[in-house]
């Protein structure tokens, strides 16, 4: 890819199980106080409601945190410096939050700036504001920008760029178990993975190193068996062919996002022309086209989230550059939404989306404005999580257990492919104060099961924060941006 960048407000909401409903048309809303480094990339959702976000587009490592305000508002939220990563500065790389609730970083396709394909990786405890290094799996020279997700079960399953290998992560004692192949059709190169309602992971084939002007596979890995196999045509082509010219082509794919109805909306990037789109039915297993971006806009590279009213959005642009537009996908039309402050000045890779527990999407672009995008509309019931089991009487600085439904959700949240991997599919807990209205998060861990669409129970631990306020108050589970009907507490 070789690409560089260079580069109202909702007070006092209180939040409530009705938060996106309050919403009457799409919008967005910047954080009030500027991103305090150099420019905001990459963000992850941790497991008690903060974001951290990279700043990107430099050679020095830096890591900032976004915390929400008392009132639960992420634009009236304050930022914090967290400890850079001592040993490398990394820029396009796979990661997740895992199951213990710290963040992973694998490989980088820069290192620095400079393009290397790195193999380092490192782990960041956010309990003790520390990175350690994470070697690679034995044998791997590379890990690049190469994508990851993780499993039902809660394994972290890491794809090598410019190879067939994968591997996945052993948190104790930060090993890995390698595989090699197993089936796969082309190196991982520019795909991205969608992780199913029945536990497989799809993947759209960018034939990096097997050039095939009309070729549209799909793939899908099967974790019982750890093997992969087809799963059709798109229909289009979704990855840059250019048109049959090999030499021009730029082999990116678009993002892809499992909707609430059981389809994954796959976009895709075109240099020569418009991008294309194709719907995977997850029931039937096949694809079916879908519209075209208008004009010459495509996605070659960029981001895509779902909305709590389960549309997708997405950011596109031409062959990746300036300026970006912003589209919702409902199941059936592709229609132009608002567009942010800076979106004249982006081009689609400079957009990093991240699904917040608000019902609001975070965007990074690069520059210190971050923005929050406010959906239209609200989700339906049978979507959102509900609790079955949770204790009537919490004590600040003890850890709890809380079961019930759809605790995953019903999507991975927000998408990217191999630069960036958003995915918020575990549950956070809300503590809301009955007579101040303030809003304390839990920090959860050790999610009983990443199954989205699940109607199996499912629960996490979470453990109330040392500075809660006492008494009555009510407590939500929240899975991207829905949250579940309030249960009475009393925080002693």
């Amino acid at each position: 890819m070789g690409k560089f960048a260079v580069r109202t407000l909702i007070v006092g909401i209180v939040l409530l199980s009705t938060f996106s409903s309050l919403l009457s048309a799409q919008s967005w809303t910047p954080v009030a106080a500027p991103f305090p480094g150099a420019g905001a990339g990459a963000a992850f959702l941790l497991t008690d409601g903060t974001v951290m976000i990279h700043q990107e587009q430099t050679t020095n490592d830096a890591w900032y945190k976004l915390t929400p305000d008392i009132h639960g508002s992420y634009a009236n939220g304050t930022w914090s410096q967290l400890a850079p990563i001592p040993f490398y500065s990394p820029l396009f790389f796979g990661s997740a939050v895992l199951r213990d609730g710290r963040l992973l970083i694998e490989g980088g396709e820069y290192n620095q700036l400079k393009a290397v394909w790195t193999s380092l990786g490192a782990i960041y405890n956010p309990l003790t504001n520390k990175w350690k290094q994470v070697n690679p799996p034995a044998g791997w020279t590379t890990i690049g920008d190469a994508q990851g997700t993780i499993l039902n079960n809660g394994t972290y399953m890491q794809s090598n760029c410019c190879t067939k290998q994968f591997a996945y992560f052993v948190p104790k004692g930060l090993t890995w178990t390698a595989f090699d192949t197993n089936g796969k059709f082309d190196v991982f190169d520019e795909e991205g993975f969608n992780l199913l309602p029945n536990g497989k992971i799809l993947t759209v084939d960018a034939y990096v190193f097997q050039y095939n002007a009309t070729g549209m596979n799909s793939e899908l890995y099967d974790p019982t068996t750890q093997t992969w196999s087809s799963a059709g045509s798109t229909g289009v082509q979704l990855w840059d062919s250019h048109c049959g010219q090999s030499r021009s082509a730029s082999f990116e794919v678009g993002p892809a996002v499992l909707r609430p109805d059981g389809t994954v909306f796959a976009t895709g990037a075109n240099t020569c022309g418009p991008g294309h789109t194709s719907v995977y039915n997850t029931a039937t297993g096949t694809w079916t086209p879908g519209p075209d971006f208008p004009g010459n806009i495509s996605v070659a590279d960029g981001p895509a989230s779902i909305e709590t009213n389960g549309k997708v959005l997405v950011m596109a642009s031409v062959n990746e550059g300036a300026p970006a537009s912003f589209f919702e996908w409902d199941g059936t039309n592709l229609a132009a939404t608002v567009n942010p402050p800076n979106a004249g000045n982006d081009g689609s890779f400079y957009g990093h989306l991240l699904a917040l527990p608000t019902g609001q999407i975070l965007l990074a672009d690069y520059s210190q404005d971050v923005e929050l995008f406010n959906p239209a509309g609200t989700f339906d019931p049978s979507w959102a999580p509900a609790i079955t089991h949770v204790p009537t009487a919490v004590t600040h600085g003890l850890t709890y257990t809380v079961k019930g439904l759809r605790f995953a959700g019903m999507s991975q949240g927000a998408a990217y492919g191999d630069d960036y991997q958003p995915y918020t599919n575990y549950a956070l807990v809300r503590i809301t104060n009955n007579s101040t209205g303030h809003v304390f998060y839990c920090r959860t861990k050790n999610p009983s099961s990443y199954a989205l669409q699940s109607s199996a129970v499912q629960s996490t631990h979470f453990k109330v924060p040392a500075g809660i306020e006492l008494g009555p108050s009510t407590l939500q589970v929240v899975t991207n941006g829905i949250p579940s009907g309030s249960v009475s507490v009393t925080v002693n």
